[in-house]
């Protein structure tokens, strides 16, 4: 059975998250680029948001015995395979946290572009997420 409580605490963190992250949406490229202190607070902020996606994810994945994902994409793509989440928010959940890996692992630069796209274009995913978990704990 689904811990509920954990699941909608997490999902409370998110929306905060996103909150203190929508001062920054209009930061220009070549603003972010100067400046190492809004780097940091975006780009570790757009990380707890997708670590929280995921572990929320995993929460979901344990408790209903699904296939054990391989990867943070995957856990995504196992909550697709179970009909909780779209195929069209599981592909950019995944490319999300393919981002989350470009972050924590610095496997190559990371690209203010990329960075100001998701925080203009694609933090309303996060609440596609929330909307979708929403949805499935009340189907519980």
């Amino acid at each position: 059975m689904v811990d509920e409580t954990l699941i909608l605490r997490k999902l409370s963190e998110l929306e905060e998250y996103a909150s203190q992250i929508e001062g920054f949406r209009a930061i220009a490229i070549k603003e972010y680029r100067k400046d190492w202190k809004s780097q940091r607070i975006i780009e570790r902020t757009l990380q707890m948001m997708i670590e929280t996606c995921v572990d929320i994810a995993g929460h979901i994945i344990s408790d209903q015995k699904f296939r054990i994902p391989n990867s943070y994409a995957d856990t995504f793509r196992v909550l697709n395979e179970n009909g909780i989440m779209a195929e069209d928010l599981c592909k950019t959940m995944e490319k999300i946290s393919k981002f989350r890996n470009v972050i924590v692992h610095h496997y190559d630069r990371v690209d203010a572009e990329i960075v100001i796209d998701i925080l203009r274009n694609r933090i309303n995913d996060f609440s596609r997420y929330r909307d979708v978990i929403v949805s499935w704990l009340k189907e519980q």
